[in-house]
């Protein structure tokens, strides 16, 4: 159950200065771990990962402790367990550990503290998540998610089927995890339990399942984990029929070594290869922000092949006209398209941010100058000068084009 020293602590915290919660926590009499995702990712060798902490100290106990040693507390979720303390003006989120029983109606969880680390465990649904470390490296596992996360096993805690009715997000949760963690086929009890639950997943809010959503297309093995999920007639009750998985498979490859922006975008747009409507769709569908939509719908709304990106002219061009982001995102998934591989792609892309982008030297000012006066003429001209300048490969200069009216 205790695994001395097992984890290098760094892994999960570098400042110092969260240690005055933990010695806050001691001098209350109580007792704080690093809990969940944080655990579970520093032992897989992740990082970037959110940091979530517990106690068996009960919220009122927990800012006391806090009020005792200076430490700021903000109200962030007191009905749920969770309180929020500042250190050095970060927020860290602390959960007072409990065990989720039923209201009388059935269907609403009431909520009741505990000081038994085993049954706060109990009632998180996969067992790599139901792991503690404390300040000292030692990690608690109760559900031995510790060799299930060194196998690469993905699997509920005790029946999976009650598992994901408390929650029907825990199906598309399931998914996320195998994608990221599975070294084994899927857990076929698991499996069966999310087929025989999918339904459910239409009485989850729209919110909730694009968070989830976005989460799973980041994850390195989506590909597979969607077929899965299509095969089984699970994934068509959140998104409509993906028809090339094949193809998204082909981009999860090359832009897995990428650090670039966008991954959900690219890997979304790869599953469909929509047209604008159902770019349009998806969008609505998904929540997207202002500007990712317009990129979405940009990506639908603009034709480019590969060989396109492996000329230089037309690489500049591209760049000129929709940005960079936009030219890398569009030539990894032309290339996944055509599932053309490009064996220097990562130097095209290298060279793509690189680029100095042109501006046009060329205003409508100038062109008035010149003795256009028709407000219609001023435009085509206008459109004429710069087709000639990229022409050119961006080479002309002001002169040299007001030279050509």
């Amino acid at each position: 159950m205790i695994r001395d020293s097992y984890l290098d602590i760094r892994k999960i915290f570098k400042d110092r200065k969260i240690m005055r919660l933990f010695k806050a926590v001691e001098a209350h009499g109580g007792a704080l771990r690093f809990v969940g995702g944080c655990v579970r990712d520093a032992m897989a060798g992740l990082e970037d990962f959110d940091i979530d902490l517990a106690t068996d100290l009960s919220p009122d106990e927990l800012v006391e402790a806090c009020e005792e040693k200076n430490l700021r507390t903000v109200p962030i979720g007191i009905k749920f367990g969770t309180v929020g303390v500042v250190i050095d003006d970060a927020l860290v989120e602390v959960t007072s550990l409990r065990k989720d029983l039923k209201s009388e109606d059935g269907r609403h969880p009431v909520v009741e503290f505990t000081d038994d680390w085993e049954v706060d465990a109990s009632r998180r649904d996969l067992t790599i998540n139901a792991v503690y470390a404390d300040e000292k490296g030692n990690v608690f596992d109760y559900y031995n998610g510790i060799e299930d996360l060194e196998k690469g096993i993905v699997r509920f805690i005790g029946k999976p089927n009650q598992r994901i009715k408390e929650d029907y997000l825990r199906i598309l949760r399931f998914f996320r995890f195998y994608s990221t963690f599975s070294k084994t086929p899927i857990d076929d009890t698991a499996l069966k339990a999310c087929i025989d639950n999918k339904e459910g997943l239409k009485k989850l809010s729209n919110e909730r399942i694009c968070e989830e959503l976005r989460k799973l297309l980041k994850t390195p093995h989506v590909a597979e984990a969607l077929q899965i999920m299509a095969e089984n007639d699970i994934l068509s009750s959140v998104l409509p029929e993906p028809k090339h998985l094949d193809k998204l498979a082909f981009l999860v490859q090359a832009d897995g070594k990428t650090y670039l922006p966008n991954r959900f975008l690219r890997r979304l747009f790869a599953m469909y290869y929509p047209d604008k409507d159902l770019a349009l769709s998806l969008a609505a569908r998904l929540k997207m922000s202002r500007k990712q939509k317009e990129m979405f719908t940009a990506l639908a709304d603009t034709k480019a092949v590969v060989e396109d990106f492996l000329n230089a002219h037309k690489r500049r061009e591209l760049v000129y006209r929709f940005g960079k982001e936009f030219t890398r995102d569009k030539f990894l998934l032309a290339m996944a398209y055509e599932k053309k591989p490009v064996p220097d792609y990562l130097e095209i892309i290298q060279e793509i941010g690189d680029m100095v982008v042109p501006i046009f030297p060329i205003r409508g000012h100038d062109v008035i100058a010149a003795g256009v006066a028709d407000s219609k003429l001023i435009g085509q001209t206008l459109d004429r000068l710069e087709a000639e300048w990229i022409k050119s490969d961006f080479k002309m200069n002001r002169d040299e084009l007001l030279g050509n009216l």
